[in-house]
């Protein structure tokens, strides 16, 4: 009674006279002889008659019990106790994980977050051999299914409860989606968030190379590597400073060592520290298909590429120095990721003269090289924005507890004075003395140029946070011309106006949560560093100067205001409908989409793509204790 409905889909005799639609069949085609008249089978649905009048409404109670232990009445007292007994649970659970600083309003955003979180979990079950093999009890498929999508991941045995993008549009998992929904998951289930973050490294879903699956349309595509980040996180929020859980991180680190080796293998082209990457998970951001050879041949380096290695390789080095601090085995391997984000941070700023800066414009873009030429695209997006990531802070004490790594380190500085001259990213921190050393790629003044651009309203500042282009593109497309081609790139600030990558995604424009996020962290991990000495027009143009740590959370208010009613009840995730601020069916629904217009905030994509935008709780915990450390 759980067949394919052969006759349906093929035409062909169905080989059991009950099959996987029987149940429409029934109710809506209303044929009796299309479910089992035994009343029984592998599948069962309850179908309740009612009549209702205009405007009323009825409730079916429903209880489901073992055969034989059902009680003597199912639908009474008990019923209704067990029932108010479920609901009190889960507010006292959501009582203690939802910050107490919180509006009613903003509670609500955060409560619907987590649950829409436990809802994308779900069984996935994908065993690559036996998809290319086919079912044997069907037609067998066709042999160029041998040689096509996913034919090099045999590996893959995929039979896990995993976090969905969304369990409608997007019903598998996605390396670097999977990887953000671990934060907000992990304040709700720490257990399920490390071991799910072990899952993907295991060897029965990462290449004996190294290669993290990227998502079941093309696990050979390369998400951004966050993976390192996330579990690093990860760990620093599940315990207290001394009771965290070390197994886990050694765990994670040594699988991660293979992909980082991965990556520096097969996207470094010419060895120059330089990467490619492909589509990165930006979709169409680029002038060209990234996932694509470029049409006129030649090589494009992708400055955000480059400056997803560097923030790899620097999230790599915190997590070496904190399990050295136990087992001084680790403090080599620090210093090996210690040189090689150096190594990066160099090339991206202008190895060889031909880095992926450009003074001219104070910005980041992707170089062609072609024909022997060095073409940078000068289209500011958020790969731009990318290399303020890779920023992290080395504190004197750590250092201090660290002998080996500190002796090296001081070698390579006095050794190497051609990397350090040329990007002048290790700088005493504002205490002086060596307090704190900087790891970043934009030295204070290219931080504060990039940011000048970032913070503009007319380019980058939506009111709703980070947008993926400038909105200068609006009036005045770009365009590339490369071998008599000209490409161009317009402003599109709600859904893709081209048919790359299936037309459902945009990242020419509107706000995405992730990205946004990682710049909120870099902005305030910055802030640690220069503290109160360094200081931006807020918005640019404003006047009104405010702190790193300020900056950042002007965007997660932004980001925040996405989702909270206003004073007409309005939420600018829901866009102009009226149901959703009216309608009391509807108002106090909240849906935390795939993405968000650039000028409007509606949302767009995916409507219940809860995985990575429920980092919006994160958010929301950081506004309450602001709100706590400064009361008015």
């Amino acid at each position: 009674d759980n067949e394919t409905n052969t006759e349906r889909l093929f035409g062909q005799p169905n080989r059991a006279p009950f099959v996987k639609d029987a149940f429409h069949d029934r109710v809506v085609g209303g044929r009796e002889s299309a479910v089992n008249p035994a009343g029984s089978g592998t599948k069962a649905a309850a179908w309740y008659h009612l009549a209702l009048p205009a405007g009323a409404s009825a409730t079916v109670r429903l209880r489901l019990s073992p055969s034989g232990e059902a009680p003597a009445e199912p639908l009474g007292p008990g019923f209704d106790a067990a029932y108010a007994a479920r609901i009190r649970e889960a507010d006292e659970f959501y009582a203690a994980v939802i910050p107490a600083g919180l509006e009613p309003a903003e509670r609500a955003v955060a409560r619907q977050a987590y649950a829409g979180l436990v809802w994308s979990k779900q069984f996935y079950n994908l065993v690559v051999p036996e998809w290319l093999d086919g079912d044997p009890t069907q037609p067998p498929p066709p042999v160029s299914r041998l040689t096509g999508r996913n034919a090099d991941w045999p590996y893959v045995h995929a039979r896990d409860v995993l976090s969905m993008p969304d369990t409608w549009e997007y019903p598998w998992f996605a390396a670097w989606d999977l990887a953000f929904h671990m934060l907000p998951l992990a304040r709700l289930d720490p257990e399920s968030a490390k071991s799910q973050l072990v899952l993907l490294l295991r060897e029965w879903y990462m290449q004996p190379n190294g290669q993290l699956p990227a998502y079941e349309w093309g696990f050979d595509d390369v998400n951004p590597p966050v993976h390192a980040w996330a579990a690093w996180r990860v760990y620093k929020m599940t315990g207290p400073r001394g009771g965290r859980d070390r197994l886990f991180l050694e765990r994670v680190f040594q699988k991660l060592l293979l992909n980082f080796t991965w990556w520096v293998n097969r996207k470094d082209v010419e060895g120059r520290n330089l990467f490619g990457g492909g589509f990165l998970g930006l979709d169409n951001i680029g002038v060209f298909d990234r996932s694509k050879p470029l049409p006129s041949g030649g090589m494009l380096e992708q400055a955000d590429g480059t400056s997803w290695m560097a923030f790899y390789c620097g999230t790599m080095l915190s997590i070496a120095l904190e399990l050295a601090s136990v087992d001084p085995a680790y403090e080599d391997v620090a210093s090996k990721f210690f040189e090689h984000y150096v190594a990066i941070a160099d090339a991206i700023n202008g190895l060889g003269g031909v880095g992926l800066w450009d003074e001219q414009d104070g910005f980041y873009y992707d170089l062609v090289h072609v024909d022997g030429q060095h073409l940078p695209i000068r289209l500011r997006s958020m790969v731009g924005l990318i290399p303020l990531l890779a920023c992290e802070v080395l504190e004197q004490d750590v250092l201090d507890r660290l002998p080996g790594f500190s002796k090296r380190m001081r070698w390579f500085l006095e050794h190497r004075p051609d990397l350090m001259g040329q990007i002048g990213r290790v700088e005493g921190g504002p205490g002086g003395g060596g307090a704190r050393r900087l790891l970043a790629i934009p030295s204070r003044d290219r931080l504060l140029r990039v940011l000048r651009v970032l913070l503009d309203e007319g380019e980058f500042l939506s009111p709703y946070g980070i947008r993926s282009l400038s909105r200068a593109y609006r009036d005045h497309p770009f365009a590339f011309t490369l071998a008599g081609e000209t490409h161009t790139v317009a402003y599109a600030p709600g859904e893709s106006d081209s048919g790359m990558f299936g037309g459902n995604s945009n990242w020419r424009g509107p706000v995405w949560f992730p990205v946004n996020f990682l710049l909120i962290e870099a902005l305030e991990r910055y802030h640690h560093f220069y503290g109160d000495a360094v200081k931006v027009e807020c918005p640019t143009g404003s006047g009104n100067l405010v702190t790193l740590a300020q900056a950042a959370a002007e965007i997660e208010r932004r980001l925040v205001s996405l989702f909270v009613p206003d004073a007409a009840g309005r939420r600018p995730c829901h866009g102009v409908d009226p149901r959703f601020a009216a309608d009391p069916h509807w108002r106090d629904l909240v849906l935390f989409y795939e993405y968000f217009h650039g000028d409007t905030g509606r949302g767009c994509g995916a409507s219940h793509q809860t995985g990575w935008t429920a980092l919006v709780t994160h958010c929301l915990e950081t506004l309450a204790a602001r709100r706590a450390s400064s009361p008015l």
